[in-house]
């Protein structure tokens, strides 16, 4: 176990500021917004020859109401879980009334806080800290998170007050590589948030019925017991029954004997259409949800039952299409919906986003918890069915039985002549078909190969990817010639 610092404090002091600069990324966004981180944020850190993991937060504000109220909440979870309590406030604006009501906390806690005065740069270090001492939390550090000034020494006393690490190491690559990364993607207001939280078990991200209360691209880590899931078990059953021996590996394979699976969820932002996305926050808000997208294994797409499938939902499933992303479709908010309204619902789901027919649907209820277990055991096979080894005579086989099927049409006088297969890639699955005159072969033949090699390998929650490489003639130059 690392040693956990979490930074607190009331609104724009600059923790995310901060948390950026001990983590060396860019992970937390940053603007000159109060409120604008909301979730807790979990970062890797290091100063000189210790590891360290440090909490960003979300302003606190003991009085607030609503959302302001859940990230007050955030916040003390957060001070629950740590080793040492960095208490930022703001060297520039003085006390306020939120800063002493925070300390009287932190007192509470029992946590051993180090209290840091941002924005000191151009600043005596003795007056910019004059004013904090009445807070009685201890001498006070005069910082710069933007400019990096004392932040070391900031550091090194609240390390010099955490326990040591009972094993500082690093993850192994291997131990990253087996978690499967799960974005949850939507419009805002869909219920994101409280999917994540179901998942996870406890209030681990603000959830407020107002569009847009998720800003950022949260990473959690966690594992699932999947032995204790009987519907995850019957879900995952129905699915192998569809999958053949050289395909998809079997449930222990994929479960890698293990009745426990690691994942890295990933809440992100709503995405709104383009017209309405206004201010530079959410414009950054959304390029971290493309972002996350990219960074996933699979997407689980979530939709909203009550205000129905929008041009929107298709957008953003087409952006996922052409990311290469395993996908699962959750339709959230099924419960109490009437039987016209769910025929209704279903309607358009097959008439707007049709394109990802390969992909597992789930009518569930995020609040409830509904059909939120067999929608991870799709997630499961999604992943199985994106990393999945095709092997090269089987790949030749279909490719000929595709062929004798229907055979690519003419482009003048050439038709195009495919030889054999073999997977080029994973994540989604890539099959390369090699022959002569393949630049001649059009796209809807090029998406019937793609349908056929998926349901012949039974290739569920994934897209799969053809593509054409021509052989080189060795008498072309000898042909010139002549």
């Amino acid at each position: 176990m690392l040693p956990t610092i979490a930074l607190v404090g009331r609104p724009n002091v600059g923790k995310s500021t901060l948390f950026n600069r001990l983590t060396k990324t860019r992970n937390a966004l940053v603007a000159d917004y109060p409120g604008l981180t909301r979730d807790r944020h979990y970062g890797r850190a290091r100063a000189g020859d210790r590891n360290y993991i440090v909490v960003d937060t979300g302003g606190f504000e003991p009085a607030g109401s609503g959302v302001y109220s859940a990230m007050a909440q955030q916040a003390q979870a957060a001070i629950a879980e740590s080793d040492v309590v960095i208490f930022i406030v703001d060297a520039r604006a003085g006390i306020a009334p939120q800063d002493s009501a925070l300390a009287d906390l932190l007192r509470r806690s029992g946590r051993p806080v180090v209290l840091a005065v941002n924005k000191a740069e151009g600043l005596e270090p003795e007056r910019a800290v004059a004013d904090f001492h009445e807070l009685g939390l201890g001498a006070p550090l005069a910082i710069s998170a933007a400019h990096g000034e004392n932040v070391r020494g900031l550091i090194d006393e609240a390390l010099a007050r955490a326990p040591a690490a009972t094993k500082d190491v690093t993850p192994s690559q291997g131990d990253i590589g087996r978690r499967i990364k799960v974005a949850i993607v939507g419009r805002p207001n869909v219920g994101k948030s409280t999917l994540a939280n179901t998942l996870l078990g406890e209030e681990r991200m603000v959830t407020f019925d107002e569009p847009g209360t998720t800003r950022d691209a949260i990473y959690v880590d966690f594992e699932r017991d999947r032995r204790v899931s009987g519907e995850a078990r019957r879900a995952a059953s129905k699915s192998e029954s569809r999958t053949t021996a050289d395909t998809l590996p079997s449930r222990e394979t994929l479960w890698s004997n293990e009745a426990v699976r690691h994942y890295t969820l990933i809440d992100t932002t709503g995405v709104r259409r383009r017209g309405k996305v206004l201010e530079s926050v959410e414009k950054f808000s959304v390029i971290k949800t493309l972002q996350a997208i990219e960074d996933a294994n699979v997407v689980i797409l979530l939709l909203d039952a009550r205000d129905g499938i929008s041009e929107q939902d298709a957008h953003l499933a087409g952006h996922v299409l052409e990311a290469g992303r395993a996908v699962v479709v959750g339709i959230n908010k099924w419960d109490g919906l009437p039987q016209e309204r769910r025929d209704e619902v279903k309607r358009d789901l097959e008439r707007k986003v049709s394109f990802l027919s390969f992909a597992q649907h789930h009518f569930i209820s995020a609040k409830e918890g509904r059909g939120v277990e067999a929608l991870l055991g799709s997630v499961d096979h999604a992943y199985a069915a994106a990393m999945a080894k095709l092997s090269t005579p089987r790949l030749t086989r279909t490719l000929q039985s595709a062929v004798e099927r229907q055979q690519p049409p003419r482009a003048g006088l050439v038709r195009p002549k495919m030889r054999y297969a073999h997977q080029g890639g994973m994540n989604p699955p890539l099959v390369i078909v090699h022959g002569s005159a393949l630049k001649h072969v059009p796209d809807t033949y090029r998406r019937y190969l793609e349908r056929f090699f998926a349901d012949a390998f039974q290739l569920r929650g994934t897209p799969l990817r053809i593509q054409f490489k021509t052989g080189v003639n060795p008498y072309a130059d000898s042909a010139a010639r002549r």
